[in-house]
């Protein structure tokens, strides 16, 4: 169960622990990590990034978000919210990822679910957002809801779960359930004006993984189902879950770490979170707190118009254009909810990349390229919205 906030990397944390899973939550921004999957007497994985400036004691950031910046977050409103919106000025990743979450139940589910409750109340644009965090007995996984009350009017949501990302180039194998759209940053995502470099093309489209536009001639395209590529650029692309593939069942991202051998995979409704926007930052950032040294890989499911933030995911754009939903409308008298599962296992060292996921009824599957298989205990129905909490 969770106990009394802990500084942990110059962050209070909350704690909460199962016989699978510990992890910590900041209160500052209610940044996820670190989280550690398995037992100390089985293999354990820790695959979520802290950012290297946590211990340096800096008095303040560029943005709030990268004081805490660690793990999985939860922004409302998505992006980086440089425009005023009807009088509203959020910050980047909104007040979810940036403010004091407030404890409100550590309490166990009577079937011994652990179970972590936090909320906070938003001045900007006022509501009440409640984060609930679950760890079931026997699961690698991570069940989480955040239920949004008030807040009234159309945003940009979603999770930014980042992880750490190794310097061996190819490690990570980066494979996702179908999606109908790829497409890179419409803009300059890394303006090397201010001592940032992309590698990837402006407002390219592209249908594979292992062939998405570059920038350059040589090579014209870049191979980002492996990560990471050459170092010293930070890039961004959009992946939009085909729906009609997925019949009903929940859309997926998952990355393979070849080196150790395990899996991380996350679990969304795609009819809530439509979009997953890929963050590469490879040592391509060289203005403070970044200083060319920090290597991640941002999985971020979203309804959002990339991280552009609030008026460019409400005005139409090139993704709403196309019937693609990149913002919630939400309502004072209804409250909304978003879900995720999270969850890392180990896999066998012929595991090369998760190639489909099945989902049975307490289970999923995970199938490599390779032809290996792995099964997760888990209820993947959480994230499409069945029932109160896992199992």
């Amino acid at each position: 169960m969770a106990t009394a906030t802990r500084t942990i990397h110059n962050q209070p944390s909350y704690l909460l622990e199962s016989d699978t899973v510990s992890l910590a939550v900041t209160r500052l921004g209610g940044h996820m990590a670190p989280v550690t999957f398995g037992t100390a007497n089985d293999r354990v994985i820790r695959p979520y990034y802290v950012s290297p400036w946590q211990d340096e004691g800096h008095a303040s950031m560029p943005a709030a978000v990268l004081t805490p910046l660690r793990g999985d977050f939860f922004c409302l409103p998505f992006g980086g919210n440089a425009a005023a919106f009807r009088g509203e000025q959020h910050p980047p990743h909104g007040e979810t990822a940036t403010a004091e979450w407030t404890l409100e139940s550590d309490t166990p589910l009577s079937d011994g679910t652990a179970r972590l409750a936090l909320s906070l109340e938003t001045t900007i644009r006022p509501g009440r957002v409640t984060k609930e965090i679950f760890l079931k007995p026997g699961q690698p996984v991570v069940y989480q809801r955040h239920l949004i009350e008030g807040f009234a009017g159309p945003t940009p949501l979603g999770h930014h779960a980042t992880l750490a990302m190794p310097d061996d180039e190819g490690v990570f194998a980066l494979s996702t359930s179908p999606f109908r759209l790829g497409m890179t940053n419409p803009g300059v995502f890394s303006d090397p004006a201010n001592g940032e470099y992309q590698q990837l093309a402006l407002n390219a489209t592209f249908t594979d993984l292992e062939r998405v536009p570059s920038l350059f001639k040589n090579p014209d395209e870049i191979d980002c189902s492996r990560l990471p590529t050459r170092p010293g650029f930070c890039d961004l692309f959009a992946l939009v879950a085909d729906t009609e593939s997925l019949a009903g069942q929940p859309a997926w991202t998952a990355v393979v770490n070849t080196r150790d051998h395990w899996v991380w995979f996350s679990l969304r409704n795609p009819a809530v979170l439509p979009t997953t926007a890929c963050w590469l930052e490879q040592r391509g950032r060289h203005s403070f707190p970044w200083n060319g040294r920090n290597q991640c890989l941002g999985l971020e499911d979203i309804c959002g118009f990339f991280a552009d933030g609030l008026v460019p995911s409400v005005e139409p754009n090139l993704l709403s254009q196309q019937g693609i939903p990149t913002a919630v409308e939400l309502t004072a008298d209804r409250p909304t909810e978003v879900r995720t599962i999270q969850a890392a296992v180990p896999v066998p060292a012929a595991f090369d990349r998760v190639a489909r996921i099945e989902c049975g009824d307490s289970d999923v599957v995970l199938l490599a390229a390779s032809g290996d298989r792995v099964t997760v205990a888990l209820d993947h129905q959480f994230v499409l919205g069945c029932g109160d909490s896992p199992g």
